[in-house]
């Protein structure tokens, strides 16, 4: 005998006075799909031709302000602002109230403005779903996206209902009532240790170092760092949820240093620290920047080595005054961290293609890095050296031996097996 999932109550965000048709199918979509839609209407000006079960009376409540004040402002991206904070601060209190399982949101560009805060302020785990015209553009700046984030592109559909745009809702809603129903939430049983990687190819070491840390009873999340797993890591952290971290590939850092496309907002190697967060930090890959490997190299880049791996991703070396430059932001960064802070130097390289007879191998690049980083250094985080490359078990040794001290000091809590 199966047991049927509960019917889940998905909260509805959008401007009713001008998407009243979408908003409406989309309740319908939620009814038939199982789930109970309630209205949120974000309106400014008009009222929708339906009642809202949170009106926009009740967002710019929330938003300590009223409806007039937000329409008087005479700026709509103010006024669109005002209601994204009440939007927000209401959605978090109806599911701390256990009166929303899911949130759906519709809309251009403000829509989604007001969107990327409601998500922001949700647990991990609560699904989120944006239908949006500007979904995957890079308008959208990386710091800003939630962990758990799902969007679709609304494709055909900004004024008025039409087939394509049916698909596209239907396919939305049907995802954010699935997703309440059978997603399952992050648990707290063992203490979180965040870590940072690239591929295996790449960076190695949390195959020695996942399996050691689950045996001491901690639950290990390993962040693909490049560009929105940083964003993950990042935003995770600000919360507070890791117990420590393994930030051993900063490569977003030197991505973000030179603009590429590949980064994770100014903040990275920030909000760990900002917490008070126990850190253990290495600086894999940061001798390289990621780009796309379908676009011409910038014309800063052009003569420098240049690795594909694939036909999205290649990696670029970075001059030695370049590493200097990385060197210092990091070591800035370091400097305002709130708790106890390990950095390992790996002396002999650091990512798998730096490697003599590797394509990226630049000793002068890495002895640049290396003098720089040891002044960059603020006294306030402990430097060690590692006579190894990052991707040797000399080095996972030493990070280990690390994490087990600030254990045994009770800097980091003891896991639960």
């Amino acid at each position: 005998m199966s047991l049927e999932a509960p019917s889940p109550r998905i909260l509805v965000i959008g401007t009713g006075d001008t998407k009243c048709d979408e908003l409406q199918f989309m309740a319908s979509v939620i009814r038939q799909a199982g789930g109970q839609p309630a209205m949120m209407d974000v309106s400014i000006l008009g009222d929708p031709p339906y009642s809202p079960e949170y009106s926009k009376h009740d967002i710019a409540k929330a938003a300590a302000t009223t409806i007039e004040a937000i329409t008087e402002s005479g700026d709509e991206n103010s006024a669109m602002a005002a209601m994204a904070k009440g939007a927000a601060a209401l959605s978090l209190r109806l599911y701390e109230d256990g009166l929303v399982d899911g949130v759906i949101v519709l809309g251009g560009s403000m829509g989604t403005d007001l969107a990327l805060d409601v998500a922001a302020v949700l647990p991990l785990g609560v699904p989120k779903f944006v239908v949006s015209t500007i979904a995957y553009s890079h308008l959208i700046p990386p710091e800003r996206i939630a962990p758990d984030l799902m969007m679709i592109l609304w494709a055909g559909g900004l004024y008025g209902l039409n087939s394509i745009c049916r698909s596209v809702l239907s396919q939305a809603c049907g995802a954010v009532v699935g997703a309440a129903k059978h997603g399952t939430k992050p648990n707290r049983e063992r203490p979180l240790v965040g870590m940072t990687s690239l591929g295996s190819s790449c960076l190695k070491y949390m195959k020695y170092l996942r399996p050691e840390l689950e045996t001491r009873g901690y639950d290990v999340a390993v962040f693909h760092s490049t560009g929105m797993g940083g964003r993950a890591y990042e935003a995770i952290a600000a919360k507070g949820d890791f117990a420590a971290v393994f930030d051993f590939c900063i490569q977003e850092v030197s991505n973000h240093h030179y603009s590429s496309v590949v980064t994770s907002g100014p903040d990275r190697l920030e909000n760990a620290g900002r917490t008070g967060t126990p850190q253990i930090v290495a600086p894999g890959a940061v001798d390289m920047v990621d780009l796309q490997a379908w676009q011409a190299l910038p014309e800063v880049f052009v003569d420098r080595p240049y690795h594909a791996h694939n036909r999205l991703i290649g990696s670029v070396t970075i001059s030695p005054e370049g590493r200097r430059e990385v060197a210092r932001v990091i070591g800035e960064k370091l400097r305002r961290a709130e708790a106890k802070v390990a950095f390992l130097l790996p002396t002999e390289g650091l990512q798998e293609w730096d490697k003599p007879d590797e394509p990226l191998h630049d000793p002068e690049g890495l002895d640049a890095f290396f003098d720089e980083m040891r002044r960059a250094v603020p006294p306030s985080v402990t430097l060690q050296e590692v006579d190894a490359h990052i991707n040797a078990p000399a080095f996972s040794a030493a990070a280990l031996a690390i994490f087990d001290r600030w254990v045994a000091e009770g800097v980091i809590p003891e896991g639960r097996p």
